[in-house]
């Protein structure tokens, strides 16, 4: 059986003769495949069956799934913190910053609204030009805002989401938004007719939906450069990008224009500019959250994913949205909603990482990258007692197009180039890879690895009208983010520090399946000890 090691977003074969493939020693986990020999059937949708036996969670609350998305939300506040951490220098408003802010009187959501685009104006235009968002009605805003601040008059908010500001990326139907999937042409043979269901969710909490963030057209690259509706620039630098896909929606959480936004992660689409934006990119397990009003571009791979400020909002958004259809019967068995139990000052215990090996690469920064990371999981061993054991990652429709992208047409030509016979395969290669990390998950409890093998990037001139498609910082960026969509794996991407140019750097926790609030704590014990 030959081995697999992974260049950017694809496995190539080691010759036997390869002096950089070590014997597996007694504390590596190897991920070995032959694609000749893949006796493997098919597998088509990464769906899990649950398994209580195989998936023994700690300091955990089990959530009647009948519920509400307002009470959902109101189990998820009671897990979390009596009283937060003594807060860094630099602080963005939190979900709970806000609902008390708006209880107390000191502010209304009307104010917060009207601020919110006073700033989006601004930063739309020279010498600015973030280009965040696609599409955002001030009149709907201040709507919104209007029925919030009454509700809060009255001492009737619908929950702690209600008057917060949150940002839904352009692949998300969102009224009275078209959806427009970063295209000029898409809204105009799709029309879009009502909310997706995880936005329909957030406004029964009260939400202020505050328009369509921008994002890599089609989602088919990496960079969240977008040459229709200008490039989302990264607030760190603006000079830099952000990643994509969901680009403008890491950018306006990052900038501090709303605490949270939703996004799709496709491959890596949530997790990456969350990495780049230096904050929280959290993508459940395929099949947690309905695909109900997404667009359908990669739905075998994608999930909606949350972008936030820290991890207790990144939960509050997930407790609002999470749980099948009603009108939907699921194909396989879902287990028990449950959240975390973030109040405890200890964390979870007995906690086993598998940790990918270093990356050698002439990427800039990517020794920045490594000695960050590396760093963050040995503060959490050392913190809580964790153990880490070592994870080798030797593995293995006609239309005219002149209206797209130069970057999305390659794009797409590429992806539509392969034969059936070697989408099979591929599907072969995705059952495969399924069992050997259910024989990884046997013996560790979570997979981490840094989130991106690069930080942000600079914006070439030329790429600003036609797109960029650059596969070499690409597979640099996507190369961690395979297994989480692949498989369907839940992962999270918490801040852990910066580059030597003041760049974010991310460090990311891939989940056993159904998993999210070990992953949650996990993240939330980072976030706490880098803080």
């Amino acid at each position: 059986m030959g081995l697999f090691r992974a260049e950017g977003a694809v496995y190539k074969p080691v010759q036997e003769t390869d002096t950089a493939s070590p014997p597996p020693q007694p504390n590596q986990f190897y991920l070995t495949a032959n694609v000749k020999e893949l006796e493997d059937s098919p597998l088509y949708v990464p769906l899990h069956p649950y398994d209580s036996e195989d998936l023994k969670e700690q300091e955990i609350k089990h959530i009647d799934s009948d519920l509400s998305p307002p009470e959902k939300v109101q189990q998820a506040i009671d897990c979390l913190p009596l009283s937060s951490e003594k807060q860094p220098f630099f602080h963005r408003w939190t979900v709970l910053d806000y609902s008390k802010a708006y209880s107390s009187g000191d502010i209304t959501p009307r104010m917060v609204a009207e601020r919110f685009i006073a700033a989006v104006r601004e930063s739309s235009n020279p010498p600015m030009k973030m280009s965040f968002f696609i599409n955002y009605n001030e009149e709907d805003i201040l709507k919104q805002a209007t029925e919030s601040t009454l509700r809060y008059k009255k001492g009737e908010p619908i929950s702690v989401l209600d008057g917060v500001l949150i940002a839904v990326k352009d692949e998300i139907d969102c009224s009275p938004y078209p959806t427009t999937g970063g295209t000029k042409w898409l809204h105009k043979v799709r029309p879009c007719t009502g909310d997706a269901c995880c936005v329909m969710r957030l406004r029964l909490c009260g939400a202020i939906l505050v328009g369509k963030t921008n994002m890599h057209e089609l989602g088919a690259g990496t960079s969240g450069i977008n040459p229709h509706y200008g490039v989302a620039r990264n607030p760190y630098d603006p000079s830099k990008i952000t990643g994509g896909s969901s680009s403008g929606s890491a950018a306006v959480v990052a900038a501090g224009l709303c605490p949270v936004a939703l996004g799709v992660d496709g491959g890596g689409s949530v997790r990456m500019p969350a990495a780049l934006c230096g904050v929280v990119g959290f993508k459940p397990t395929f099949g947690r959250i309905p695909l109900s009003g997404v667009l359908p571009l990669n739905w075998t791979v994608g999930m909606v994913g949350i972008l936030a400020a820290t991890v207790e909002d990144a939960l509050v958004v997930y407790a609002a949205i999470n749980g099948p259809l009603p009108s939907q019967q699921p194909t396989v068995s879902l287990p028990k909603v449950s959240f975390p139990l973030l109040k405890s000052a200890t964390s979870i215990s007995a906690i086993k990482l598998a940790k990918y090996d270093a990356v050698s690469t002439t990427l800039v920064h990517i020794d920045d990258i490594r000695v960050c990371c590396s760093r963050a999981v040995d503060k959490l061993c050392e913190r809580y007692g964790w153990k880490v054991r070592t994870l080798n990652t030797q593995t293995y429709q006609n239309r005219n197009c002149s209206d797209q992208g130069w970057d999305a047409r390659v794009a797409l030509s590429v992806y539509g180039s392969f034969s059936s016979q070697e989408y099979i395969k591929a599907q072969k290669i995705r059952n495969h890879q399924m069992q050997i990390h259910r024989n990884v998950f046997a013996k560790a409890d979570v997979i981490v690895v840094p989130t991106t093998g690069v930080t942000a990037y600079e914006i070439k001139d030329d790429a600003l009208k036609t797109g960029e498609l650059d596969y070499i910082y690409g597979a640099a960026l996507v190369r961690y983010q395979i297994a989480g969509n692949f498989l369907g794996l839940p992962a999270v991407t918490v801040p852990v520090g910066y580059d030597t140019a003041g760049l974010p750097i991310g460090l990311q926790f891939i989940g056993k399946p159904w998993s999210e609030p070990t992953l949650m704590h996990l993240a939330f014990a980072m976030q706490v000890a880098t803080s």
